[in-house]
């Protein structure tokens, strides 16, 4: 599927945004809108628990009523694991219906969450395991959320299968060591807005070492919006931003950066 280019900027595809959330019920269409004119030809926008992915799966389905001024909107289904707590059957009943949307190009996000506990380590565990073997049995790639759980998480992935389904580590902030475990199973890394800060040098590292053909890009929208507007709104087409901080710290251009990281998001999404 092609994406038609506008004013001559390199395209991009921001591969994690929230954009169901209240945050943008008064501009959602102006938001879109500034995407599409910063170069942004497609956005993944991402199910946290039953209702916001039916809500990112009527997003991207009201997507195709809006023309090239837009950006393409896909939608991902899963279970965050501050919510795990809520998860029941009939969860994966509904997710599993959703998940067959032509739109629905990943399985998440999914993980674990030992810095907040929102839900019980317990419960993480076993709804992680459970939406990893969904996303095989539907031959979906996984969104991954990792945060200070970093062996376990690597662990329950290696015990799961999951390179079966491939996906991404999204919004990553652990170290180089880390990240080439990561790689070794066959994910990729996302760079969120994290990688502008001041202190993120060693993210930045990571950004040097990864290969050029795992590396994605993201806003992770509303949160961590990159500097210059660090502690504001976030928004997509913020992720031009964070393409040109991955490319100034690997020394490239960042048309190279945004054709690698928009091809590696085409090829792992299947868009």
């Amino acid at each position: 599927m092609g994406f038609t280019q506008h004013k001559g900027e390199p395209p991009l595809i921001d591969t994690h945004a929230h954009l169901d959330m209240e945050a943008y019920a008064a501009d959602r269409e102006v938001v879109l809108r500034r995407a599409r004119a910063a170069g942004v030809v497609a956005i993944l926008t991402i199910g946290t628990d039953e209702a916001s992915s039916r809500q990112a799966v009527a997003l991207a389905e009201r997507d195709t009523d809006r023309g090239e001024a837009f950006p393409r909107l896909y939608a991902t289904v899963g279970v965050h694991p501050h919510e795990a707590k809520e998860a029941r059957a009939s969860t994966w009943e509904a997710l599993l219906k959703l998940s067959r949307h032509p739109r629905v190009v990943a399985w998440g996000e999914v993980g674990l969450d030992y810095h907040y506990d929102h839900s019980p380590r317990e419960a993480q565990r076993a709804v992680f395991r459970e939406q990893i073997r969904l996303a095989r049995a539907r031959e979906l790639p996984l969104v991954v959320h990792q945060r200070e759980a970093e062996e376990e998480t690597l662990r329950i992935l290696k015990d799961e299968g999951a390179e079966a389904a491939g996906g991404v580590f999204h919004c990553y902030t652990a170290d180089a060591e880390y990240a080439r475990a990561v790689l070794d199973l066959g994910f990729f890394i996302s760079f969120a807005g994290v990688v502008t800060f001041r202190n993120s040098e060693g993210l930045r590292e990571v950004a040097r070492l990864a290969p050029l053909d795992r590396i994605l890009v993201e806003t992770d929208a509303p949160y961590l919006a990159p500097v210059p507007h660090r502690g504001k709104r976030n928004e997509p087409a913020y992720v031009r931003l964070v393409a040109e901080r991955v490319a100034g710290a690997r020394g490239m251009a960042l048309e190279e950066l945004a054709r690698a990281t928009t091809e590696n998001a085409r090829r792992l999404f299947k868009i």
